[in-house]
């Protein structure tokens, strides 16, 4: 017997799998065609996703979750983004599961101060 993780728990689950760089946990998670629109840009499918949490992972310290809500199949998750060139990004993220999976994130912060670090580091 399997059991199906709450949209919350898959939440929880996805958000310490990034912080710890555990990519191969964050693809179990994400249904194979999840859709992603953030302030640094969008993402189609599994792979899309993945290389953006990976880029964004090279420099990501901490994910300092403040609060979470969750309504059935949608997680909403209130957290700073703390990173090592930048201060830490207060950020939205909300995330659709449908059949088991994360289908559907939506992240908005205000990028200024992370497009600045990223344009120092370069």
């Amino acid at each position: 017997m399997t059991t199906t993780k709450s949209a919350r728990e898959l939440a929880e689950t996805y958000f310490a799998a990034w912080e710890a760089g555990e990519f191969e946990t964050i693809r179990e998670l994400l249904a194979d065609d999840v859709d992603f629109v953030g302030a640094l840009g969008t993402a189609s499918g599994v792979e899309e996703a993945l290389a953006g949490l990976k880029g964004l992972g090279r420099v990501l310290e901490k994910i300092d979750v403040k609060v979470r809500v969750a309504e059935g199949d949608e997680v909403i998750t209130w957290f700073e983004l703390c990173t090592s060139i930048a201060p830490p990004a207060p950020t939205a993220n909300w995330m659709r599961v449908e059949n088991g999976r994360i289908a559907r994130i939506r992240v908005t912060f205000d990028p200024r101060g992370l497009l600045a670090g990223i344009e120092k580091k370069a």
